[in-house]
């Protein structure tokens, strides 16, 4: 879920017109001579060095990241689970303490204002995790949904650093700086713990599509980890790795960025993820009629599908090219492009007609400044770990 600034528009989430914020880590970026970039409202690092080196360490050996921007807001009381059952698409109640879910902050219409990672650190005590560029809008949508609710809804947004280290050697290199039960962390799991001495949340959680972990300090102890943690893990090949490889990783592994396969224009079943919807669910939430009528229509005549674009040739998709069929007529568009380090060729995440939705479909192409340039349907994701 987690924003990323896509290789076809780093800036592509729009800031605000203030001063951007600065992370508890951003001396420390800058002192690796991190290329610095206006992202959300904050200045993030982009890259330290070659993206595609970077790129490759994640998916190799391990890569570390500071997703400081992103944002927290906390919900407790005794009807915490029932404000985000009201509020969001999920079934939050059935949610066990420990654990973590993805889902959706819809509006009446069904449009997406978010996707979200929502934490249930107690049995009245949930953390709900929001992209960057949209979390005063979550805040404010949560805030008016729960109103009459015994339930508290907090900006934790200047709580929180938010640390990452994924890849393979991820759970290696941690396992090395803390007493906690990684082997027994289950995927979209989390646990209070101490990391190199540091009080943190541990989840099993990530946006790379390799196993990894995310850890919420306090910021003021957000520099000291980062070191703990680069110097655990440089036997493994650990390297700090900016928001640009971090894209290229979440477009192989097939997962939306907000603005770009998810909008206010898209329902989650437009993306092909009507599984977060849950309708069984206990009580009335935001947007379920009009998702009713969406996940009809996605069940006999859906318009359009979310696939893979996988090019014959070298030339890279940027997002809003039009893709064509085999009669040269438009029949989609890019949401998300960039050159595949793992693949080795450009490929694309693409909203097309449902009758060129099908891997293999021929004859479709996208156009590239005037060019039809070839291009295979494929079925999503591009990569999965073994």
């Amino acid at each position: 879920m987690t924003d990323a600034p896509s290789p076809s528009s780093p800036l592509s989430a729009s800031s605000p017109p203030s001063a951007p914020r600065r992370t508890a880590l951003d001396a420390t970026h800058r002192a690796l001579g991190a290329t610095m970039t206006d992202f959300a409202g904050w200045e993030m690092p982009l890259r330290y060095g070659s993206e595609r080196d970077e790129h490759t360490a994640v998916r190799t050996r391990a890569g570390l990241f500071d997703l400081s921007h992103m944002g927290e807001i906390t919900l407790t009381g005794p009807q915490a689970a029932a404000a985000l059952d009201r509020a969001l698409v999920g079934h939050l109640s059935a949610l066990a303490v420990g654990r973590a879910r993805y889902t959706m902050i819809c509006d009446a219409e069904g449009g997406i204002l978010d996707d979200l990672i929502v934490y249930r650190l107690g049995d009245q005590e949930f953390l709900v995790v929001a992209n960057a560029s949209n979390a005063q809008v979550v805040l404010d949508a949560l805030t008016e949904r729960a109103a009459g609710l015994d339930a508290a809804v907090r900006d934790d947004r200047d709580a929180y650093a938010l640390i990452a280290v994924q890849g393979p050697a991820a759970a290696t290199i941690l396992s090395g700086l803390t007493d906690a039960d990684l082997d027994g962390l289950k995927y979209y799991a989390g646990l209070p713990g101490t990391v190199a001495g540091v009080p943190a949340l541990i989840a099993r959680t990530g946006y790379t599509g390799e196993d990894g972990f995310e850890l919420f300090v306090a910021p003021k102890d957000a520099e000291r980890l980062w070191q703990a943690l680069t110097e655990a893990g440089a036997p493994a090949g650990l390297i700090a790795c900016g928001l640009s490889c971090r894209d290229t990783l979440r477009l192989e592994a097939g997962m939306p960025l907000y603005g770009h396969e998810l909008t206010r224009g898209t329902t989650p079943f437009d993306a092909g993820l009507g599984r977060v919807v849950k309708f069984g669910k206990p009580g009335d939430f935001t947007g379920r009629a009009a998702l009713e009528t969406a996940a009809r229509q996605a069940e006999t005549a859906p318009p359009r599908a979310l696939v893979g674009l996988v090019a014959a040739g070298r030339r890279v998709p940027r997002a809003g090219y039009a893709v064509v069929g085999a009669d040269g007529t438009v029949i989609g568009e890019v949401t998300s492009g960039a050159p595949s380090p793992t693949l080795g060729k450009p490929i694309a995440m693409a909203y097309v007609d449902a009758g060129h939705a099908a891997p293999g479909t021929a004859g479709v192409s996208v156009d590239i400044r005037g060019t039809h340039e070839p291009y295979e349907v494929v079925a999503l994701p591009f990569y999965k770990r073994r």
